[in-house]
C-alpha cells in the first residue's frame, strides 16, 4: 500500500508533518532542531533557486558569498540588530577537540580558545557591511547589488520541518546605494520580485504590505514583505525587503566621495527568502492525498504509468511511452516513465498523487491499440481518454491551465477567509476561525501588543495599496486612516 497521509480537517499540524516526511521532502536529523532535505524536496528548492536567480540577475545583481563566522564584536556595532539576534545567536568558543584524559571519547582542548568567541551567521549584514568598506571609496563604485546564497543558524527553541528550523538556506540580497531614493526603490523591486515569483511561480497569491516598526527587521528603517494565507487560515510571512537606511553604514564607517566632492554615508537594503517557502508551497495547495504541486516548480511535471499483463503488453508500451517523452520533453516538459515491474499500478498512481506529480499519463493493451491514452490531473483528480496524436501541445498547454488552476483556488479561499472587522468582540470571536481580519489600527505599538496578548493575532501588513478610509481602531477607538492585517501567523 502506498503512504497514507492523516486528515487535514482534522488536525492540519499533524497533517502537515506527516505530508512532509511520508512525501520525501524531508526528515528530522540528528541534530536537534536540524533537518536533511531528501532529494526529492532539494529538486523542488532547486527549481525556486533557479528562478529566484534568473530574476535577481535579470534586475542587475551578482552572485557572491561570504564567511559563516561572524566576529562576536561586529554585531554589537549595531544596537538593534544585536539585541534582535542575540537569543538565537550560536557561538563558536574553541577551534580544537581533545582526547578526554578521564575516560572514553573527547572533550574540548581548554588551551585551545578563541581569542575572540565567533558567531555562526544568523544574517550577515555585519560581516558584509565591514567587508563593503573596503569596496566602496567613491559614488562611482555605486552601488553594489549582491546576493548570497548560503545557510544561517537562528537557535529556534520550537522547530518545525521547514517553517522554523536551527538552520536553514536562504539567499540573502546586499546593496548599497549613492542615495537614499534609490535603497527605498531597490527595497520595492525586490519586494515585488518575491511577489511575482510566488504567485506566478508557487501559484500563491500574496499581498504586499509595510510590517509595524515592532515587527520591522532588527536595525531596519523599513520592512516590506509578502504574506500568504495557508489552508488552516494562518498568516505566513514568506519573504521580506529591508530599507535599512546608513545604520550599518554608520556602524561601520562605510563612507563615499559623493559627486559634490563631500563625504557621504551609503544607503543600504537586505533582502530575502528561505527554505520556508517549502512549507508554504506545501500548507498553500496541498490535500488530504499528498503534495499539489504548481507544474513550474515540479521535478516531474509528467508520469507515465504503463498497465499491462504480459510482457509483450509491457515492452510494446514503454516504447510507445518512449516516443511520447521524447516528444514531451522537446516540448519542454520534465517526464518520468515509472516502468518498475514489481508494482501494481494502483500502488504508483496512490504514490505519485502524494508527491504531487502534476499530470499522469496511463496506457494499457486497449490504449496502445486504439491510439489513445488516459490522463490524470493532480489539481481536480479528473480523468479524460485522449488521441496520442498531439499529445505533447494538450500536456503543455493542460500544464499551464492547472498552473492558473491552483493559484485561481488559493486566491478564492483567501478571499473567502478575509474579512472586514470593526469591533473588538467581534474580532475575538472571528480570530479563532481563523483567516485575514481587515482592521483600523491606532498606530501604537502597545495597542499592538495588547490585541497579540490577548488574542495571539498580530499585524502581519500595513497593505501598500490600502486606500485611506476613516475610522476607528477596534480596540482603543482612536481615530485611524487605514486598515491593516490581522491574522495568527507561522
Amino acid at each position: 500500500m502506498a503512504k497514507e497521509v492523516s486528515n487535514k480537517e482534522e488536525n492540519y499540524s499533524l497533517w502537515y508533518n506527516n505530508l512532509v516526511i511520508k512525501a520525501d521532502l524531508a526528515e528530522n536529523s540528528a541534530v536537534r532542531g536540524c533537518m536533511v532535505i531528501k532529494p526529492y524536496g532539494y529538486a523542488i528548492w532547486e527549481k525556486m533557486q533557479a528562478q529566484l536567480d534568473r530574476m535577481f540577475k535579470e534586475t542587475g545583481h551578482q552572485n557572491a558569498y561570504f564567511p559563516l563566522f561572524i566576529p562576536k564584536s561586529f554585531l554589537s556595532r549595531e544596537a538593534e540588530h544585536v539585541e534582535g539576534f542575540a537569543k538565537e545567536c550560536a557561538v563558536v568558543t574553541h577551534h580544537r577537540l581533545m582526547t578526554n584524559p578521564d575516560g572514553p571519547g573527547v572533550v574540548v582542548d581548554p588551551d585551545a580558545k578563541l581569542e575572540e568567541e565567533l558567531v555562526v551567521r544568523p544574517t550577515s549584514e555585519t560581516i558584509i557591511w565591514n567587508t563593503y568598506k573596503n569596496w566602496i571609496k567613491s559614488y562611482r563604485d555605486l552601488p553594489i547589488l549582491v546576493n548570497q546564497w548560503a545557510n544561517v543558524v537562528r537557535w529556534e527553541m520550537r522547530t518545525r520541518l521547514f517553517l522554523r528550523t536551527a538552520e536553514f538556506l536562504w539567499q540573502e540580497g546586499h546593496t548599497a546605494h549613492s542615495t537614499k531614493e534609490e535603497a527605498i526603490e531597490e527595497t520595492m523591486k525586490m519586494v515585488n520580485v518575491y511577489a511575482e515569483f510566488a504567485r506566478k511561480y508557487m501559484s500563491m497569491p500574496v499581498i504586499i504590505g509595510h510590517k509595524t516598526e515592532s515587527e520591522r527587521f532588527a536595525g531596519a528603517l523599513d520592512t516590506l514583505c509578502i504574506e500568504a494565507m495557508m489552508q488552516d487560515g494562518k498568516a505566513l510571512q514568506a519573504g521580506t525587503s529591508h530599507f535599512l537606511g546608513q545604520n550599518f553604514a554608520k556602524a561601520f564607517d562605510v563612507q563615499f566621495a559623493n559627486k559634490e566632492g563631500g563625504l557621504d554615508y551609503v544607503w543600504a537594503t537586505s533582502w530575502g527568502v528561505s527554505t520556508r517557502l517549502m512549507g508554504a508551497l506545501v500548507m498553500a495547495h496541498s490535500d488530504n492525498n499528498g503534495l499539489v504541486l504548481p507544474p513550474k516548480l515540479a521535478p516531474i511535471q509528467v508520469v507515465m504509468v504503463p498497465i499491462f499483463k504480459t510482457e509483450e503488453d509491457y515492452k510494446q508500451i514503454l516504447d510507445r511511452m518512449a516516443d511520447m517523452k521524447s516528444r514531451l520533453v522537446a516540448a519542454g516538459v520534465t517526464v518520468k516513465i515509472d516502468d518498475r515491474d514489481n508494482l501494481r499500478s494502483g500502488f504508483k498512481f496512490a504514490e505519485w498523487e502524494l508527491k504531487g506529480v502534476p499530470v499522469r499519463i496511463a496506457m494499457g493493451p486497449r490504449d496502445l491499440q486504439n491510439g489513445t491514452v488516459e490522463i490524470a490531473r493532480r489539481d481536480t483528480l479528473t480523468k479524460e481518454s485522449v488521441g496520442q496524436e498531439g499529445l505533447e501541445n494538450r500536456i503543455a498547454a493542460l500544464l499551464d491551465e492547472i498552473q492558473e488552476n491552483i493559484y485561481n483556488k488559493a486566491l478564492k479561499f483567501r478571499e473567502e477567509n478575509t474579512f472586514k472587522v470593526d469591533d473588538y468582540k467581534t474580532f475575538k470571536e472571528k480570530i479563532e476561525e481563523g483567516g485575514f481580519l481587515m482592521c483600523h489600527w491606532d498606530g501604537t505599538s502597545e495597542t499592538e501588543e495588547k490585541i497579540k496578548e490577548e488574542t495571539k493575532a498580530t499585524i502581519r501588513c500595513i497593505p501598500i495599496d490600502a486606500e485611506e478610509e476613516e475610522g476607528f481602531c477596534i480596540y482603543s477607538g482612536k481615530p485611524s486612516k487605514r486598515r491593516v492585517i490581522f491574522a495568527r501567523a507561522y
